[in-house]
């Protein structure tokens, strides 16, 4: 699975630097968007963890990685630099970029313990965002993502989040929107793709509310639409659609993601 990541970031792409009105009025596919660093990371967490590759994740990622070296939005700056040189170690991290990659362990761990899946989640974020904040904003996207998955409502979701992580989830999305501004940080966009998630209405609605915010709008459609993906699954024809937009290599770790486990249902 991980649909849900790579449509958010798809459908979040053309907004990242230049971002839409604060407004959901929006088509979730048009022409001129493509798929980012985002999806890209996310396929490659899956091979990792699909592959068992846990041990040489660090390899695995960067393959991945340099195979497109110059995806839409680029890659960030210390990861970029990262990528190309393998004597690089984890460099203290906490953007985002831990969050928006980890949702193929949620959903491969989603017969597993809650402790299974954090595990998972450390082992394919330390390779990089070694700071507590980064471990931090994986954690909780893959706790949030598990819970849905266990069939738990929002409020129930909201509650566990908040006492684990100490985000605070009790704000709407009205209340943020108006004055929220770019932010890459785990602490600073985590806790909103979460909220987008947890107060929609459909698989669709999250990521609306996730690009809406006018921040960082693929990395936060990513977050929210796995959570989103995992609370409703996903329509087929929007999954249709977001293939359209992929080369055929991450078509292919995604299905076998889906063969692997069973979807949500519909």
């Amino acid at each position: 699975m991980s649909y849900g990541a790579i449509i958010g970031d798809i459908s979040g792409s053309i907004y990242e630097f230049n971002p839409i009105p604060k407004d959901i009025d929006f088509d979730l596919f048009e022409p001129q968007r493509g798929f980012t660093d985002d999806s890209i990371c996310t396929a490659a967490v899956a091979d990792i963890l699909l592959s068992d590759n846990r041990d040489s994740a660090a390899q695995v990622m960067r393959q991945w990685c340099r195979k497109y070296p110059n995806p839409m939005g680029a890659y960030g700056g210390f990861f970029g630099q990262w990528i190309y040189n393998s004597e690089l170690g984890p460099y203290e991290s906490y953007g985002n970029g831990s969050a928006m990659r980890v949702s193929p362990v949620a959903f491969l761990n989603h017969d597993q313990p809650i402790e299974k899946a954090l595990a998972d989640s450390d082992i394919v974020t330390q390779i990089t965002h070694n700071h507590p904040e980064g471990i931090k904003g994986a954690r909780a996207t893959t706790h949030a993502i598990w819970l849905a998955l266990q069939n738990e409502r929002s409020d129930s979701i909201r509650v566990v989040i908040e006492r684990e992580y100490s985000y605070d989830l009790s704000r709407t999305v009205n209340d943020i929107r108006p004055d929220y501004e770019f932010d890459v940080t785990c602490q600073g966009s985590v806790p909103e793709a979460i909220i987008c998630a947890l107060e929609s209405s459909s698989f669709e609605d999250a990521i609306w509310n996730a690009v809406s915010l006018g921040g960082d709008a693929d990395t936060q459609g990513a977050i929210a639409g796995a959570i989103a993906e995992a609370m409703y699954g996903i329509p087929e024809e929007i999954i249709d659609k977001g293939k359209s937009h992929l080369p055929q290599d991450i078509i292919e770790v995604m299905e076998r993601l889906y063969t692997r486990i069973k979807p949500p249902s519909q």
